[in-house]
């Protein structure tokens, strides 16, 4: 798919400087661009590259000034990064949108109904009594059940599972063999050390402009829902357990676990291998760093936090820089010992 730099300034609201008319084909880092490619420059560190790179076009700051020659067009916007982002994502788009048609063998069931310009892949299965709206793409070997609802322009990816009722918003990106609403982890124990398994009976609720990554899970609530709100991030391996609330836009990093009834805030970002325990509250803009372990409800906006247990950030670096000199501590207490000896005789 091409553009010219002139179509890609206007879809950015940007400024050209250069030649407009040249023709984009493909996307690559500003240190390995060729011509015919689109770059961006967001990083000081990374601006010698802007004087040498072969791409044909580079997204910059409004505020970049050159210190030499560019042979390069570029398109001055607000955020470069955010700009080259949009770009990334309506490119994506445009490949997506051009899948339509219904491929064979693929199924659909009784009562279901699709919207205008959808695709259904080879060997996908849409159970009964589902409402799939406009330019929505279902790729092969995806398996949606009954009573589902999935909004306008949402994709999803090959070999994603699907539970019954579960309601998915506009906009919406599930990557491949994700599974959604599958049974929550719920068992009560007997009398005599077995465990009886609790029926699930709620569903999931994801809200517009949700992307999943590839091969997480998000369990249907015991009664109720599990809500993932809008424009939330999950990445790959993410766990999210029954009736657990995740709040707008909040960003979840891979191999995070959340479990059952936690409520996380808006615009939170939990970073990778993050555990929190079940039935607390998260609130709103809290930052928690990779690894660490959230054993009760964080009440206080805006902190950041890392280590297991989770204490604010600042601490715990100051903790990890003594950890390290444990060794040279240990030298010199050894070394007053030994002179308290040698003073006592």
């Amino acid at each position: 798919m091409k553009f010219t730099v002139s179509e890609i300034a206007k879809m950015l609201d940007g400024t050209t400087v250069g030649d407009d008319t040249v023709t984009i084909d493909s996307a690559a880092k500003i240190e390995e661009g060729q011509p015919g490619c689109i770059s961006f420059l967001a990083n000081s560190k990374y601006e010698p590259y802007i004087y040498t790179t072969q791409s044909s076009a580079v997204i910059v700051n409004k505020d970049f000034v050159p210190k030499q020659d560019i042979d390069a067009t570029l398109i001055y916007v607000e955020n470069a990064y955010t700009a080259f982002t949009v770009l990334l994502e309506e490119y994506q788009k445009r490949i997506a949108s051009g899948k339509s048609g219904i491929e064979q063998p693929s199924f659909i069931g009784e009562n279901s109904e699709m919207g205008l310009f959808g695709y259904r892949g080879a060997f996908s299965y849409i159970g009964r009594n589902c409402k799939i709206g406009n330019n929505v793409k279902i790729y092969p070997n995806a398996y949606l059940g009954d009573g589902i609802e999935v909004g306008d322009n949402s994709i999803i990816h090959p070999g994603v599972r699907i539970y019954d009722n579960t309601i998915i918003g506009k906009n919406c990106c599930i990557f491949a063999n994700t599974v959604i609403g599958g049974d929550g982890f719920g068992f009560a124990p007997q009398a005599d050390g077995s465990y009886k398994r609790i029926p699930q009976l709620g569903n999931v609720i994801i809200e517009d402009d949700v992307s999943i990554g590839s091969n997480s899970t998000i369990d249907c609530a015991t009664m109720g829902s599990t809500i993932i709100r809008k424009g939330v991030k999950i990445d790959n391996l993410v766990q999210i357990a029954h009736n657990v609330e995740i709040g707008k836009n909040t960003v979840i990093v891979s191999q995070a676990g959340i479990a059952g009834s936690t409520r996380v805030g808006e615009q939170c970002v939990i970073g990778g291998q993050v555990g929190l325990v079940g039935h607390i509250t998260i609130a709103n803009n809290t930052k928690i760093g990779a690894q660490s372990g959230i054993g009760k409800s964080i009440k206080k906006e805006g902190l950041s936090l890392s280590g297991s247990p989770a204490r604010d950030l600042t601490e715990h670096l100051r903790s990890m820089a003594l950890t390290r000199r444990l060794p040279e501590l240990e030298e010199r207490l050894k070394e007053l010992e030994r002179k308290r000896e040698v003073s006592e005789h």
